[in-house]
This record gives structure tokens, C-alpha cells and sequence, in this order.
């Protein structure tokens, strides 16, 4: 059981996921728009991969404090938006969708 969420990142190992003209390398931690490097944080990037690993499906700020910050209470999610709006401006305001009342998902 444990092996068919192994099996589900697998395609990671053939090349970066893309995104438009975003490419997440998942396994180099690298990420590139337009073919052109883009730096990001290790807490932007850890967003990022969460997203990646789940485009198109809406990711609650709780969910994000969870596994991005570790954080497991349902505090001020305020720092989730403040680190989603400085990972639009490296990587595309429209890439990163808000669902009002639910919170955010990638767009693909």
C-alpha cells in the first residue's frame, strides 16, 4: 500500500513536471519559467511542490500550515497568504488560483 504513493510520484524521475512554461524539477529542486532559472526559498519552494503534487485540486491554508510549516493548529494562516503572494510574484500571478473560502490550487 505504501508503494502506490511511491508509484504515483514516479514520473518525476523522467523529467521536471510542467506547469505552462513553469517547470518544477522535483528531484534537482529547481524550478524554471520560460526556461529562464527562477529562485525561490526553501519554504517557497516547499509550497511549490505541494501545489505540484496536486494541481488543480484546492489545498486548504490548514493543509498548507500542515505540511509546508508543520505547524498542526488552527492558528493565523495569514503567513500562508503572504508567502503564496511572494511565490506568484517569482513565478506568475495567475499560475496560483484563490478559492475564496477554501484556499488555493495550481493552475495547469
Amino acid at each position: 500500500r505504501s508503494n502506490a504513493g511511491k508509484d504515483a510520484a514516479a514520473p518525476a524521475a523522467d523529467g521536471p513536471l510542467r506547469f505552462g512554461d513553469l517547470e518544477v524539477d522535483t528531484e534537482g529542486m529547481e524550478v524554471r519559467k520560460g526556461g529562464a532559472p527562477v529562485a525561490l526559498t526553501p519554504t517557497e519552494m516547499r509550497l511549490l511542490l505541494e501545489f505540484s503534487d496536486a494541481p488543480g485540486t484546492v489545498l486548504s491554508r490548514d493543509r498548507l500550515l500542515e505540511r509546508v510549516w508543520d505547524y498542526d493548529w488552527g492558528g493565523d494562516t495569514r503567513v500562508v497568504d503572504v508567502h503564496v503572494q511572494r511565490l506568484r510574484g517569482k513565478i506568475g500571478q495567475d499560475r496560483i488560483e484563490t478559492v475564496r473560502g477554501f484556499g488555493y490550487k495550481l493552475r495547469g
